[in-house]
């Protein structure tokens, strides 16, 4: 699944196992009702990941549900569990990350206030 950020750069193609991983973070989301969900690739650009997850929901109560449907549906995939988990106590900003990819689950507010589509427009989307 290849995307392009505005300048037409295409996106790297994930392997197989990192896109089902990917994927499977991406269904978990849109399951518990995920706002704008975007998948980037920062690989070309930053290198203690490859991919951000990014999406938001209005309110914590839904950005807990968000969060442990995303780790139930990679660990589904194939047991892959987080590396590390931050920001379930404040619930503004949950980052879970997968060692390959990092999946961000904003409140709405705190997504618009930091804008990481933003920061990181440059970069190509994936479609999933």
């Amino acid at each position: 699944m290849e995307g392009e950020d505005t300048t037409g750069t295409p996106a790297t193609r994930p392997d197989e196992r990192v896109l089902a991983l990917l994927e499977a973070a991406v269904v978990g989301a849109r399951d518990k009702g995920a706002q704008e969900v975007v998948t980037l690739d920062v690989a070309p650009v930053l290198s203690v990941t490859s991919y951000f997850v990014i999406c938001s929901a209005p309110s914590d109560r839904q950005v807990k549900a968000i969060a442990e449907s995303v780790e139930a549906a990679v660990a589904a995939c194939d047991g892959t569990r987080p590396v590390g988990t931050e920001g379930l106590d404040t619930l503004e900003w949950v980052l879970i990350n997968f060692g390959e990819f990092l999946v961000h689950v904003f409140r709405t507010e705190t997504r618009d206030f930091y804008g990481l589509e933003r920061l990181w427009r440059d970069v190509p989307r994936l479609a999933l």
